[in-house]
């Protein structure tokens, strides 16, 4: 049996053309990988969303989530974690997840490249 709200969100989807591909909730993030961190030749520039870098801003680049987006990362070798935005495009090395701001960076202790889990928020 199909609630009334649950039946007005599917009416709703097809009359916005949205489709079967309608969710109740953000889907979440659950990663790990490699994280390094860039930054001094980069900052000043325009990232992927247009914005200006700044390594100092608690910001990182990942390859697919969207703009705007809180991801939460943490280093598995030491426990710390930091909560960044995404916005820009990487890392473009195989084995890595995210690039951080160096700000973002030296919060978790990273000061090359570790292994790290996202979490999206």
């Amino acid at each position: 049996m199909v609630s009334k709200a649950k039946l007005a969100i599917i009416c709703a989807a097809a009359f916005c053309g949205v489709g079967a591909t309608l969710q109740a909730s953000t889907p979440s993030l659950a990663q790990s990988g490699g994280a390094s961190w860039y930054g001094p030749g980069f900052q000043g520039r325009r990232t992927a969303n247009g914005e200006r870098f700044n390594t100092h801003a608690l910001t990182a680049a990942h390859r697919s989530l969207p703009f705007g987006s809180r991801v939460r990362v943490t280093n598995t070798s030491n426990g710390r974690s930091v909560v960044v935005r995404i916005n820009d495009r990487g890392p473009f090395v195989g084995g890595r997840v995210i690039d951080l701001s160096k700000a973002s960076a030296r919060a978790i202790g990273i000061s090359g490249v570790a292994k790290v889990r996202l979490s999206r928020l």
